[in-house]
């Protein structure tokens, strides 16, 4: 047999067998997993922003706290599992601290200030400050019992569980690829909005770099003497960034505007307005009992009339996109099962309204609903299909 040129070949792998470049650690897995991520196959960052906005309508929807706690559980799971190395993606943790401050924050003023919420159940009792006339129905101190604090609870475990969703699409939305996806009629109000959005992360970012720097000098990190000589730094590097942005966005001549005719520019405005007041219309209707038979039609016909309007004030811009994100199949899924979440439980709402809405007065035991629960769990796709985020480079020794 007659050796071929340059080599014996490598045995082929088996039928089945995962494949790993070794470019990449072997981190990338068989043919049907995600890959790893690249600039070609990067998922769309509004993507994650669609699927974190499900998963807070679905919070929204219900008060038992096993359901939202499967919430925070799959947010969690997937920011784990497709977070990124970047300054934003830290920001994660900041919420989560948030959260549990508001929780506690609701606990303390259901405490305080009473609630309207009647119950037998009676705990302690404060003593209570008496007010004048033109305050009733306000009261400080008094009865404190347990079916208040449990409707307090169930009410910030909702509102932590749905600044943890936009924590989660913080951490995993690079911003200013979702800036360069905007539609251009949207582009200046965008600019304010990312900005808005980076600044959480930024900010946390700074906490933790002066923090560091402040524990290798042997100072304290904790305190409020600390944290005033934190935060003035953190303010610094703020307006630092602001005027950097300013000066960048000025050397590349934002805000130039092409000419467009007058009869355009009016209809443009028409359009917009049109179809913002037709989405607020069908909205309430699909909110209020009475207006559900035209909710949805106004609603589609108001979404309609905006986005023709934001294709038309599309003209007024000039700039042009150099590579611009592509929304493949992979960004549907993603995007789908946030939705498909949302969907779930607003159906489980009319359907199954005690399960959700677990009841304080009698006080009972919140059960888990069988096929809500299971609808939540469709949120953990992104985290089998979205791309791996990118291995750490290694140092050289």
């Amino acid at each position: 047999m007659k050796a071929r040129r340059g080599g014996t070949r490598a045995p082929r792998p088996a039928p089945g067998t995962p494949t790993g470049g070794a470019g990449n650690g072997g981190r990338r897995a068989g043919r049907w997993s995600a890959p790893e991520a690249s600039r070609s196959n990067a998922l769309h960052a509004g993507a994650w922003w669609l699927w974190a906005l499900g998963l807070a309508t679905a919070a929204s929807r219900t008060t038992n706290p096993l359901l939202l706690g499967m919430i925070i559980g799959v947010a969690g799971y997937v920011v784990a599992a497709r977070r990124t190395d970047a300054p934003w993606a830290r920001s994660y943790g900041a919420f989560v601290k948030l959260g549990l401050f508001v929780l506690g924050l609701r606990l303390v003023f259901s405490v305080v200030l009473g609630s309207p919420i009647p119950g037998t159940h009676l705990l302690f009792t404060l003593p209570e400050v008496p007010l004048p006339a033109w305050a009733q129905g306000v009261r400080f101190g008094g009865r404190v019992t347990a079916e208040q604090l449990v409707f307090a609870a169930y009410d910030g475990i909702r509102l932590a569980t749905l600044l943890i969703c936009v924590g989660a699409a913080n951490s995993l939305a690079n911003p200013a690829r979702l800036l360069k996806s905007l539609p251009a009629a949207l582009y200046e109000a965008g600019v304010a909005v990312v900005v808005a959005m980076t600044f959480a992360p930024n900010m946390v970012a700074d906490v933790v770099r002066l923090r560091n720097a402040r524990r290798l000098r042997g100072r304290p990190t904790g305190g409020v003497k600390a944290i005033l000589q934190i935060g003035l730094p953190v303010l610094e590097g703020a307006l630092e960034r602001s005027v950097a942005m300013a000066a960048a966005m000025d050397a590349r001549g934002y805000g130039r505007t092409a000419a467009v005719p007058p009869a355009v520019r009016h209809t443009t405005n028409l359009l917009t307005l049109g179809g913002l007041l037709g989405m607020c219309a069908g909205t309430y209707g699909l909110l209020a009992a009475d207006g559900a038979r035209f909710g949805t039609p106004v609603l589609v016909g108001g979404l309609v009339l905006a986005l023709a309007g934001l294709r038309l004030g599309g003209r007024r811009s000039i700039r042009t996109r150099y590579r611009p994100d592509r929304w493949g199949l992979r960004s549907w899924l993603v995007a789908g099962s946030g939705a498909a979440v949302a969907a779930v439980l607003i159906r489980a709402g009319s359907l199954d309204p005690a399960g959700l809405q677990p009841g304080v007065v009698p006080l009972v035991t919140p059960g888990l609903p069988l096929w809500p629960a299971a609808g939540i769990l469709i949120g953990l796709l992104p985290a089998f299909v979205a791309p791996l985020p990118p291995a750490p480079a290694k140092e050289s020794p």
